[in-house]
C-alpha cells in the first residue's frame, strides 16, 4: 500500500517541501531510501524500526521504499524520522491518519519513540504558511519557536505515540499560537551597561559614533586597558531590534541549531566573539551541510574580533566581501546560498606583540621589525573597511576607584536612536544607515563647503588616504553631525573622524 506525508528540506535560510512516500510491496524484509538522502537519512531505517516497536507498534516484514520528493534536492539530517515513521503506519494499515496530508511533519525520534528537537523549524512554519498547509507537527521543544509564526496551527508531539494518536483522532491536541510582541520585549534585555566602564572617555565617544551610523571600528590599546569590556557593552547601545530584525535573526540561529531548548525568539541583538583560531569557513559559513558561519550569526548585531593580527590571514580576507555587501555568497559542490549578515564589526589589537609600545610606564620590549610584522597581519584593504581606529590606553587608578558612576547604557542609546532617526528621514527609508550609503548618497548627503574641501585635501595629502578611506571619512563625519542634529558637515565634524583614521595604511608602514 502507498501513503504519503509531507516535510521540509532546508536549504541556506529557506525551506522547501518534501513530499516522503512510502510503499509497502513484495518482497524480502528491508527498507530502501530514495531520493538523495545523505548518511543521517539512511541511517533512519534502524532508529524508526526500533521507535515503532517500543512505540508498541510493528516494523514492517515486507520490501518497504521510502522516497524523498523532489529527488534531486538533498536531504540531510534526522528530522524525517518521524514523517517515515508516520508514513510506515499508514501503509500497514495499523492507523489511519484522515488530515496527514495537510501539515508539514518533522521531527528526529529516540530509539524509545520520544520525538527530539529539529534545527530550522522556523523557517519550516513560515514555509507552511506560504504554502497554505493547516500547520506543522514538531517536536515539543520546536514548539515555542514554530508558534510565532501567526495565520497557522502548530502542534507540538512528544513522542510518535502520541502524534500517531492524534493524526488519528484518538486524542486532542490543542494548537500552540505565541505572542511574539510579548516574547520580544520580555526578552531584549542586557546585562551588561556602560556604566561599568571607568574612563575612556575617548574611546566610548568612539563607540557611540560608530553605533550611531553602524561603522566598523578598531580599538587599540595595551592588554587590560578595557578593550573587551566595551566591545561586550556595544550591544546595549544598539537601537532596540524591531520584530522584523529578531524574526530573520532567529531564523539564522533556528538553521544553525543553536536555539535553546523552549527559546522562542532571539530578540536581543548577538555578539558573537569567534576564537583567533576560527577558519574561514566557519567565519563565513559554508560548511559541508552548508550552514551559516559566524559573520551570518553576528546579523543585526555584533561581530567582536579579539586580537586581530592573531586570527588566520584567509579568514580575515575572506571578510572584505561580506562586510562590503551585507551578505555572504557561499558555493560548495553541494550547491550554492546566499547568507544575510549585515554587522558591525569591532576589533582590538595591542599597538605591538607585547603590547606596551607607546605605553610611558612600562618598556616595550618589541624591536621595530616584530611591530612591523605584527601590524602588517592586517591588510590595508581591510583596513580601509574599518571606519574608525581608536585608542585605547591604560586606565589610571584615580580612574579605576572614582565612585561616581559612568553614564549608563541608556543614556548613550537615546543619542544613538535620535541619531538614526535622523539618518532614516534623510534616507526615507527605516532602516538606512550613513554606513551603508552608496557613492550617490555621499554627493547629496555630505557636501562640502571651500573651508572643508581644503581641510579634507590637505589631510588627504599628508594621510595618503585611499579613496575608500576618504568615502569612510566622510561617512563618520556626517554621524558625528548627525548626533549635534546638524544638517550641515562642518569642518570640525571632518577633524573628529580624522582622529579616527589614527592607524590609517601610510602610518602602518
Amino acid at each position: 500500500m502507498l501513503a504519503r506525508c509531507f516535510s521540509a528540506a532546508i536549504t541556506g535560510l529557506d525551506a522547501s517541501v518534501v513530499e516522503v512516500e512510502v510503499n509497502t510491496g513484495q518482497g524480502l524484509p528491508q527498507v530502501v531510501i530514495v531520493g538523495l538522502p545523505d548518511k543521517a537519512v539512511n541511517e533512519s531505517r534502524d532508529r524508526v524500526k526500533t521507535a515503532l516497536e517500543n512505540s508498541g507498534f510493528r516494523h514492517v516484514r515486507t520490501r518497504t521504499t521510502i522516497n524523498l520528493a523532489p529527488a534531486d534536492v538533498k536531504k540531510e539530517g534526522p528530522i524525517y524520522d518521524l514523517p517515515m515513521a508516520l508514513g510506515i503506519l499508514a501503509a500497514t494499515e495499523q492507523a489511519a491518519f484522515p488530515r496527514l496530508g495537510e501539515f508539514l511533519v518533522v521531527g528526529e525520534l529516540a530509539l524509545n519513540g520520544a520525538a527530539r528537537r529539529a534545527r530550522g523549524v522556523l523557517s519550516m512554519a513560515l514555509l507552511a504558511r506560504a504554502r497554505d498547509r493547516a500547520g506543522v507537527i514538531v517536536p515539543i521543544g520546536n514548539v515555542a519557536e514554530a508558534s510565532v509564526v501567526k495565520g497557522i496551527e502548530v502542534y507540538g508531539v512528544a513522542s510518535l505515540r502520541e502524534c500517531a494518536e492524534f493524526l488519528s483522532g484518538k486524542i486532542r491536541l490543542e494548537p500552540r499560537h505565541s505572542d511574539a510582541e510579548a516574547l520580544f520585549a520580555k526578552s531584549s534585555g542586557y546585562d551588561l551597561d556602560f556604566s561599568d566602564v571607568k574612563g575612556q572617555t575617548h574611546a566610548k565617544r568612539a563607540v557611540e559614533v560608530a553605533v550611531a551610523g553602524g561603522h566598523n571600528v578598531l580599538m587599540i590599546g595595551p592588554p587590560g586597558s578595557g578593550k573587551s569590556m566595551i566591545a561586550k557593552r556595544i550591544p546595549s547601545i544598539l537601537p532596540p531590534m524591531t520584530l522584523e530584525e529578531a524574526l530573520e535573526t532567529t531564523r539564522i540561529h533556528s538553521v544553525a541549531g543553536l536555539l535553546a531548548p523552549g527559546q522562542a525568539l532571539v530578540a536581543a541583538r548577538p555578539f558573537r566573539s569567534p576564537h583567533h583560531t576560527i577558519s574561514d569557513v566557519a567565519l563565513t559559513g559554508g560548511t559541508a551541510d552548508l550552514r551559516p558561519g559566524e559573520v551570518s550569526l553576528a546579523h543585526h548585531g555584533v561581530l567582536f574580533l579579539d586580537e586581530l593580527p592573531e586570527f588566520k590571514r584567509a579568514a580575515l580576507e575572506a571578510m572584505r566581501q561580506p562586510i562590503e555587501d551585507g551578505s555572504v555568497n557561499v558555493a560548495r559542490a553541494t550547491g550554492t546560498v546566499q547568507f544575510p549578515c549585515r554587522f558591525m564589526l569591532v576589533a582590538s589589537m595591542n599597538p605591538c606583540p607585547c603590547g606596551f609600545l607607546g605605553n610611558p610606564k612600562k618598556e616595550c620590549r618589541c624591536s621595530p621589525s616584530q611591530v612591523q610584522k605584527y601590524r602588517a597581519k592586517i591588510s590595508g584593504p581591510l583596513l580601509d573597511r574599518v571606519d574608525l581606529h581608536v585608542e585605547v590606553p591604560s586606565v589610571s587608578y584615580g580612574e579605576i576607584a572614582e565612585r561616581a558612576p559612568a553614564e549608563p547604557s541608556e543614556a548613550v542609546r537615546m543619542r544613538v536612536v535620535a541619531a538614526r532617526e535622523f539618518q532614516y528621514r534623510r534616507f526615507r527609508k527605516r532602516g538606512r544607515i550613513n554606513a551603508h550609503m552608496t557613492p550617490k548618497g555621499l554627493r547629496a548627503h555630505c557636501a562640502l563647503d571651500a573651508e572643508g574641501e581644503a581641510f579634507l585635501r590637505a589631510a588627504m595629502e599628508e594621510m595618503h588616504f585611499s579613496a575608500r578611506a576618504h568615502d569612510r571619512i566622510l561617512k563618520v563625519a556626517r554621524t558625528i553631525a548627525d548626533l549635534e542634529g546638524s544638517e550641515r558637515l562642518a569642518s570640525r565634524h571632518l577633524g573628529e573622524a580624522l582622529q579616527y583614521r589614527s592607524l590609517d595604511r601610510a602610518v602602518w608602514s
